[in-house]
């Protein structure tokens, strides 16, 4: 039996097909939910749309292993994605972190937002929100020149109101659909790592992942070896932009501002 949400969504199915030319060659389910996402605004992505690409990203830094996570992906030619906070584990704007991000940025991987505070976004005004997103973008703008395209809500938390206040901001909200549990306090670094064998040996069409920078045992036991099994199931290691199909992973790209 069809529920309300299926039906709209046949609807909808229907509706783009009719107005595709007849001339176009069939579409793959990966280019139907591209079209889908564009035509009805959908500003939250939870998993690639490029078959065989993995999208590695990273929370809750610039730390202490952000150079050495960056050290471990040049083994493997990857590209991976940060969302950075402004005032987390760290103050984004110590020197050791300015440089940590533009070495970050300097390597080709992506800068994206996690937001100032790392708070819970449905417990904020549209506001408050909004203050802890520019207070991101400023940051990583007079750092490294970049206004990020994609936000992360911290604890993937969101609701309808926050991606209205990402969309007024300029930003696409990117989840994850492969958490290494690697931040839950409960998980081991073993555990973690079996968890990246399970999902290589699934050979799923594409992998988005959930990590942490701030995690030693990430940075020097889980990732390269992440990086090992997935490498040798053939994925292709690229930004969350790249495995969305080359959207633009900044607003704006400039020289590094002069801070306040």
């Amino acid at each position: 039996m069809f529920t309300t949400s299926r039906i709209l969504a046949v609807s909808l199915l229907a509706t783009l097909a009719s107005a595709l030319p007849t001339t176009l060659p069939k579409l793959t389910k990966d280019q139907a939910l591209k079209i889908i996402r564009q035509e009805t605004g959908s500003t939250v992505y939870s998993a690639c749309s490029v078959p065989g690409t993995v999208a590695i990203t990273f929370d809750d830094g610039p730390y202490l292993y952000t150079d050495e996570i960056v050290a471990t992906l040049a083994q493997y030619n990857a590209k991976a994605t940060f969302f950075v906070n402004g005032n987390n584990f760290q103050c984004i704007y110590s020197p050791e972190n300015e440089m940590r991000l533009k070495n970050a940025y300097a390597a080709g991987h992506q800068l994206a937002s996690h937001t100032w505070s790392h708070l819970d976004w449905v417990t904020l005004s549209d506001d408050e929100l909004l203050l802890e997103m520019t207070r991101t973008d400023d940051a990583l703008t007079k750092i490294v020149g970049v206004k990020p395209a994609f936000v992360r809500p911290p604890f993937g938390s969101y609701n309808d109101a926050s991606v209205e206040v990402a969309k007024s901001n300029g930003q696409t909200i990117a989840i994850w659909d492969f958490d290494s549990l690697d931040s839950d306090g409960v998980t081991s670094p073993d555990e973690s790592v079996t968890l990246y064998q399970n999902v290589a040996a699934q050979k799923p069409t594409s992998i988005l992942t959930l990590n942490h920078e701030t995690s030693e045992s990430t940075a020097r036991r889980v990732l390269p070896y992440a990086m090992g099994v997935l490498s040798a199931q053939g994925y292709s290691f690229v930004t969350v932009a790249e495995c969305l199909g080359g959207l633009a992973p900044y607003q704006t790209v400039a020289e590094p501002q002069v801070r306040d």
